[in-house]
């Protein structure tokens, strides 16, 4: 006590300050005041440490020697040298909670400032003004506050995606800075794309009660630096980029761009993670975590756990580590099945394709002559095959490539969307097509082409560089992927995409009607994800934008599975597959991201020694240019020696030295050994931030030649629609059939046709259009294409004109083949056509003359009305087409007094 300075800071800390009940063993003073209390206790006792709190309550509630005042301690801590529990005795019900780090002093002075602390504003939130927000997304937000204002500090939004999980976050954003009083908000994802698309809906965001948009009221700063705006309410940031920022080192561009599903991890991997005081614990209240699922494991779990903040998790995909790590607090749950009933998103079909070779591979004989292709610059040399190689499934596109296997594929498709899938439109749908690997992709491009007759605009590929230049080894900027997306979106061209797995996840293509896979996936996660791309819903005007010969909104969209995805066994999340050993392309994305620990940098650099002794002249030259001057063996030598013992002793002595701090061996700190190491490894890892190196690395680990197998020539063994279709389809007709007998006596136009024969007079336009909103609402969603395709798959011979543009009446068509009257389902413009030449045969045999020409011509304008619009009145002949003959007066002149007789007859003979 006789060294005590109150005065030399902001926060002091007093050890062993004297109370009632004994020496408390810190008092924390802030500006003077004493305002907290730590109980400090050895590491051993860090499994016990709340048994003390009690102990921290008496001295909070003790009286100090000098003090005046008996208003207990506020902030209250226990912690050893590795674990610290905070509790603030102002909160509704306090509870301790595990922290970090300490609580900077500015921090407790301001919240003590405070009237009320931010959880007790949490329990006064005002009810949510439920006006332009779907019922998922009230939910969703009245769940999430509910559980703050319990105190909860993880919660999990599962919504399917296009459920609008983005607005639903920055509607609950917007509420925590307006009445919940939150000083700062981070939204963290994982990859640059998807934080572009977060700052640009925050922009685009208006608020229920205000009419200036989100980033008009508060700041939003999209991090692309270590500085955190001291005014942003908001930060946008990659959790790459988070982490950068806490251990103060530079991220490199492309790490961004690289999503956690493609980085393995192995369970020693860790973030190491140091206190920042540029960035305190407290530096946020609530983290939004988008796409949470991949963001909240091994790697990263420390960059979450560094700040004392409630963790906000929003996925369309859990699985059971999702659940496990937010305490299943599932605050709201919205699956992919109940967005179909409400109409939010589309379902889809699964159209099968298999081909003898994808199904059971091909064998190339010895000395055959074919070509051999260089993987990295795709230069082609025609030589004989050394020996008898046999591939199979998983060889194809990346050992051997069969151009054939590629075109049948492509062929298939073409063929099944233009006749079977969509065969009423003109144009191409918006289709995707997820390729193996950048080579594959670049093969299937050239196939799509060559196959539809177009030019480059129609196929693109999207990724952020091109390839890599054969001469220097350094990667080819290629079409702005961003330019691409838009275009793919919002342009006619291109009509088809292809990717690895660039637009896999977080991509909004809402036109995107056909997903091909051309490869195959593990994740469970990832899959859906993938299929993720094509549920968008889109209104008729917005699809008939980009697809110009669409007749109706998107209703739906198809897989085509050309590899078997859909039956092949997944796991529940790749990223968590725990391996003895990683591949080398994943431990190359791992360094890249920020991997450091031991395990990561010594394996990929022991790798990287192996490799240097496989690889020719040729192949290390042009690494040793892409890397900047350093060869293969010198980057596996800089791995390895960066986590030498000596040498981070050596460097740990010399930065104390040039600190003009006096180290030997035995006096210097495991934070400065951890600082020296750390800046090795760093210094080490630092070539691999470049993607040009790393690919140049990948693509020479494997055979440097493809073989291109143009001797086997492939067939198509099955194209169909998967089993599930058929399933899907007879529920829908038995949901149609259903929803006629029970609306029977309630809809006009059911009445009519569950009506005798002889009291059936009169079905309009009206009745028809009545029916069909009743159908196509929520939860049926029953269209008049999707129910022609669906008895086209159940009744396939029964039905016709499966390829021909559905019109409203059509739906005439469709009850009656489903009530039985008609024996085959076909388009109700033809089932005109025939009865009104049975009508006018019938008629000509009673009559002494038939119908002349001229009458005859006026009796198909007629017939032709009413199968357009199911019926003709007087007022009819004012359109178009019998206005532009004369109209009601010729057509009275030319039929004499029998012109409303034969307008009834026709009406009743030809719907009836």
């Amino acid at each position: 006590m006789k060294a005590v300075n109150l005065g030399a800071a902001q926060g002091v800390a007093v050890r062993e300050y004297p109370t009632d009940t004994g020496p408390a063993d810190y008092v924390l003073f802030v500006n003077r005041d004493a305002v907290g209390v730590i109980e400090a206790k050895r590491d051993e006792a860090g499994h016990n440490l709340s048994v003390h709190e009690t102990q921290t309550e008496r001295y909070a509630n003790a009286t100090l020697k000098w003090r005046k005042g008996g208003a207990p301690l506020r902030f209250l801590y226990e912690g050893t040298g590795q674990i610290i529990y905070f509790t603030d005795g102002a909160d509704p019900a306090p509870r301790a909670r595990e922290l970090f780090h300490f609580f900077q002093p500015k921090a407790l002075a301001d919240w003590a400032a405070q009237p009320d602390t931010l959880r007790g504003r949490l329990t006064q939130m005002p009810p949510l003004p439920e006006r332009n927000l779907r019922d998922c997304q009230i939910n969703a937000v009245t769940g999430l506050e509910k559980s703050l204002a319990k105190n909860k500090p993880r919660a999990l939004i599962h919504m399917a995606t296009g459920a609008g999980k983005t607005f639903t976050a920055i509607t609950s954003v917007y509420r925590l800075l307006k009445f919940g009083g939150a000083k700062r908000i981070l939204f963290l994802v994982d990859t640059r794309n998807l934080g572009k698309q977060a700052h640009q809906e925050f922009m685009a965001y208006t608020p229920p009660d205000d009419a200036r948009k989100f980033t008009e009221l508060y700041n939003v700063q999209r991090l692309s630096s270590s500085n955190i705006d001291p005014h942003a309410q908001v930060c946008i940031s990659t959790i790459q980029r988070m982490y950068s920022i806490l251990s103060g080192t530079e991220l490199a561009e492309t790490s961004e761009d690289i999503s956690l599903n493609e980085v393995g991890q192995s369970d020693t991997q860790a973030r190491l993670v140091q206190y920042n005081p540029q960035v305190p614990i407290e530096q946020f209240d609530f983290i939004v975590i988008d796409e949470c699922h991949r963001s909240i494991y091994n790697l990263w779990k420390q960059v979450l756990d560094y700040f004392d903040a409630f963790l906000i998790g929003l996925t369309a995909t859990p699985d059971k580590r999702t659940y496990g790590f937010f305490n299943e607090n599932v605050v709201a749950e919205y699956s992919y099945e109940q967005s179909v009933i409400d109409g939010v998103n589309v379902s889809y079909n699964v159209y099968e394709i298999e081909t003898e070779i994808t199904a059971k591979g091909a064998e190339l004989k010895a000395k055959e002559w074919v070509d051999h292709r260089d993987r990295e610059t795709r230069a082609k040399r025609w030589a004989q095959t050394e020996e008898d190689t046999a591939y199979g499934a998983t060889d194809l596109d990346r050992s051997v490539v069969n151009p054939s296997q590629i075109r049948q594929v492509v062929q298939a498709m073409k063929t099944a969307v233009e006749t079977r899938i969509f065969p009423h439109r003109k144009e191409t749908p918006k289709t995707l097509i997820f390729a193996k690997t950048d080579s594959h992709a670049d093969d299937i491009i050239r196939t799509v082409r060559e196959i539809y007759g177009e030019g480059n605009a129609f196929c693109k590929k999207v990724t952020y560089r091109a390839g890599l230049d054969p001469q220097t080894g350094k990667a080819i900027a290629g079409d702005d992927a961003d330019s691409v997306l838009a275009s793919f979106r919002n342009d006619y061209n291109p009509r088809i995409a292809v990717t690895v797995d660039m637009i896999a996840t977080g991509t909004d293509v809402k036109p995107l009607e056909v997903l091909l896979f051309m490869r195959d996936v593990r994740s469970k996660g990832y899959y859906e994800q993938m299929k993720g791309r094509g549920v968008r819903s889109l209104d008729a005007e917005s699809l008939q934008k980009v697809s110009n010969s669409a007749d109706s909104a998107k209703t739906h969209f198809v897989l085509i599975d050309a590899v078997g995805v859909e039956k092949s066994l997944k796991t529940e999340s790749r990223p968590l597959e725990r391996k003895p050993a990683l591949s080398l392309d994943n431990l190359l994305k791992g360094v890249a991201v920020g991997a450091r620990d031991a395990d990561t940098v010594l394996s990929l650099g022991n790798r990287l020694v192996r490799l240097a002794k496989q690889l020719d002249d040729k192949a290390l030259a042009k690494i040793k240019q892409a890397s900047g001057g350093l060869g293969l063996q010198d980057l596996a030598r800089g791995l390895v020696q960066a986590l030498d013992p000596d040498r981070v002793l050596a460097d740990a002595l010399d930065a104390a030295k040039a600190a003009g701090i006096t180290r030997s061996e035995a006096s210097l700190l495991e934070a400065e050994l951890d600082a020296a190491r750390r800046k090795r490894v760093d210094a080490a890892c630092a070539p691999f931030d470049t993607p040009a190196l790393r690919d140049l690395i990948e693509s020479a680990r494997r055979d440097r030649e493809q073989l291109i197998d143009h001797l086997n020539l492939d067939t198509v063994t099955r194209s169909e629609f998967a089993a599930q279709a058929q399933a899907n389809a007879e529920a829908t007709v038995g949901r149609f059939r259903e929803f006629l007998e029970t609306h029977r006596d309630e809809i006009a136009a059911l009445g009519f046709f569950y009506a005798q024969p002889y009291s059936r007079r009169e079905l309009t336009l009206d009745m028809i259009e009545e029916l069909h909103d009743a159908l196509s609402r929520p939860p049926l969603m029953l269209t008049t294409e999707k129910l022609w395709s669906a008895y086209a798959r159940v009744q396939e011979t029964k039905v016709r004109g499966n390829g021909v543009r559905r019109q409203l009446t059509d739906l005439v068509s469709l009850v009656r083949f489903a009530l039985g009257l008609d024996e085959e389902l076909r388009p109700f413009a033809d089932s005109v056509d025939k009865r009104f030449a049975e009508w006018v045969f019938r008629h000509n045999a009673r009559r002494a003359t038939a119908f002349t020409p001229e009458q005859m011509e006026w009796l198909r304008l007629v017939k032709d009305h009413i199968a357009s619009s199911c019926r003709i009145d007087r007022d009819d002949f004012d359109y178009a087409q019998m206005a532009g003959k004369g109209g009601l007066q010729k057509a009275w002149n030319v039929f004499g007094g029998q012109l409303d007789e034969l307008l009834a007859e026709m009406n009743e003979e030809l719907v009836a």
